[in-house]
């Protein structure tokens, strides 16, 4: 596992635009989470933290904030059966009304491909999470996992909105 290593897909930084790369699985979630700006601003401290990610059962091997380059390993399992997915972080959306970041993957990883994970304080005082994603199998097994590797990334991505709703309760 190199942290300090290229990304393991081309298209660094996709997940800014409404137009994902083609030959990926997309993944596009967008929830209300909350309302008023206390509330945006602790679930964008969860967030940033990756609070949110430990919050749906992940060991997460950083306590930093997310910030362009800062690697990340992310675990899930236990024993035999615990998973290693490193990541790197690709941005940072660091605005009033609009907190986020996304990452991509790294050698190691057993999908290739970007996921960004963004808040948005609406002008009617609205909190909207969106999860923004492609990917596509880079290990034999993920490959071999097929339809139980699209339900393992769904089952993630539904445990990463509880976990915001629940972090941006009042």
């Amino acid at each position: 596992m190199l942290l300090d290593g290229p990304f393991t897909y081309p298209e660094v930084g996709a997940t800014r635009d409404a137009r994902l790369p083609t030959g990926y699985r997309h993944v596009l979630r967008d929830v209300d989470v909350g309302a008023g700006r206390d509330v945006f601003a602790r679930a964008a401290e969860a967030l940033l933290t990756f609070g949110m990610h430990r919050g749906a059962g992940l060991a997460v091997g950083t306590r930093a904030p997310a910030v362009p380059g800062l690697p990340v390993v992310i675990r899930v399992g236990a024993g035999p059966l615990r998973l290693t997915a490193p990541c790197r972080v690709v941005y940072r959306i660091d605005q009033p009304d609009r907190q986020g970041f996304a990452y991509g993957t790294l050698d190691g990883h057993p999908e290739r491909g970007e996921e960004a994970f963004v808040l948005h304080l609406t002008g009617t005082g609205r909190i909207r999470f969106r999860i923004t994603a492609f990917s596509r199998p880079a290990s034999a097994l993920a490959r071999l996992g097929g339809p139980l590797t699209t339900l393992a990334q769904e089952f993630a991505t539904q445990r990463y909105l509880r976990s915001m709703r629940r972090l941006s309760r009042p």
